[in-house]
């Protein structure tokens, strides 16, 4: 059976290059990095050379990025201490944010006194209203924490992180942004955003699951998670994880050494996919700005299908049976028959009844995979 991969949102696979680090790594750097003889101080030079090298290409000082097992766990960090450890009263999201945004920012409103959520206002497509988000910020005195996805990880929109960083600057609240769609596949530079925290996954970048990284900008004030040992300077206890360190390292640089060349090919998919799709299935639409290669990622796209809701129970299934893997929505809630918190946010009622997925490319993906996805679709669509 011919297999597609077409679900690289929820995760990549792994580079050659980085299994081969790996590897070598876990063969030959065995040292527990917080050990002071020779086998110790050698893994913690591994360590500190992987921080440093992702400090420089994201032009932050190496003691700013703090290495986690992934986007959730950094996230949590960030959003926990700006509450229990920053005296912030107010967090502002929006209902389209990541999970582990949004049922950590209710959490806390749970467990603290005084805590408040506030959603800002979004237009059709699913952007941000910067208007309503100056005024949520200017609403009252309590201290702010504003936490806005730079790249949706459902419907592919970006939004103007600068302006957001902006008014976050001018009203003295803190910025936090999930950049786990974002990192790896867009250049970044601390020092010409105002944004306080960052997120990243080395998965959705072609590196190994179970390791990430927080850029927490110096003298934040931010508190540890995990409590413990002084590893990563204080911020997370627990022996690390070598390995995947390095290798989070060498898929991160990897991506950026390859960064034009491989943004241009899947560019290039995606704009076919596009192009193709509307040619072969009238009635089509793509959800959020998914379809416009200009304000989303190139990376997805999330369309609606012309599918009678008693039929789109099949849908996956007939996808998966054929080889093809996709989403309905963020692998983080597939099991989940509630549906996208995100669709729902910007689909009329007609559309949320119809099908929707999300196809996501990579550098390992080609035309003839995207032309026999196509078929398939067509085929369902047309029985």
């Amino acid at each position: 059976m011919k297999k597609v991969y077409l679900d690289n949102a929820a995760t990549t696979q792994i580079r050659e290059n980085v299994i081969v680090k790996m590897q070598d790594v876990l063969s030959h750097c065995y040292g527990n990095p917080s050990s002071t003889h020779s086998f110790g101080r050698s893994a913690k030079t591994v360590i500190e050379s992987a921080r440093k090298t992702i400090a420089k290409y994201m032009n932050a000082h190496p003691s700013e990025i703090i290495f986690t097992s992934g986007g959730t766990e950094a996230d949590n960090m960030i959003l926990r201490s700006a509450v229990g450890d920053l005296g912030v009263k107010t967090i502002v999201t929006s209902r389209i944010e990541h999970h582990a945004i949004l049922h950590t920012a209710e959490d806390l409103c749970e467990k603290y006194e005084g805590v408040k959520l506030r959603f800002v206002d979004l237009d059709e497509f699913g952007n941000p209203k910067l208007a309503h988000l100056e005024e949520l910020l200017k609403a009252d005195n309590s201290k702010k924490l504003v936490s806005l996805m730079h790249i949706n990880n459902e419907i592919g929109n970006i939004i103007d992180i600068h302006a957001v960083g902006t008014l976050c600057q001018d009203n003295e609240a803190l910025f936090h942004s999930d950049t786990v769609q974002s990192i790896g596949h867009y250049p970044w530079d601390v020092k010409s955003v105002n944004v306080d925290f960052l997120t990243a996954a080395a998965h959705k970048f072609h590196g190994p699951k179970g390791v990430g990284f927080a850029f927490i900008r110096r003298n934040s004030g931010l508190k540890p998670l995990i409590s413990g040992g002084s590893q990563e300077r204080g911020f997370r206890a627990g022996t690390e994880s070598l390995h995947n360190i390095v290798g989070l390292e060498e898929a991160f640089v990897s991506s950026y050494d390859l960064l034009e060349e491989e943004m241009t090919y899947i560019s290039g998919l995606k704009k076919y996919f596009v192009e193709r799709l509307k040619e072969e299935i009238p009635g089509i639409k793509f959800n959020g700005y998914s379809g416009d290669l200009e304000k989303s990622t190139y990376t997805l796209v999330n369309v609606c299908l012309p599918v009678k809701p008693q039929k789109a129970l099949l849908l996956l299934f007939d996808l998966d049976m054929k080889g093809i893997a996709c989403s309905k929505g963020s692998a983080c809630q597939s099991g989940s028959n509630a549906g996208s918190h995100v669709l729902h946010q910007i689909l009329d009622e007609e559309d949320i009844k119809k099908p929707s997925l999300r196809f996501s490319f990579s550098k390992y993906n080609t035309k003839e995979e995207l032309d026999y996805t196509i078929t398939v679709l067509k085929s369902f669509v047309e029985v």
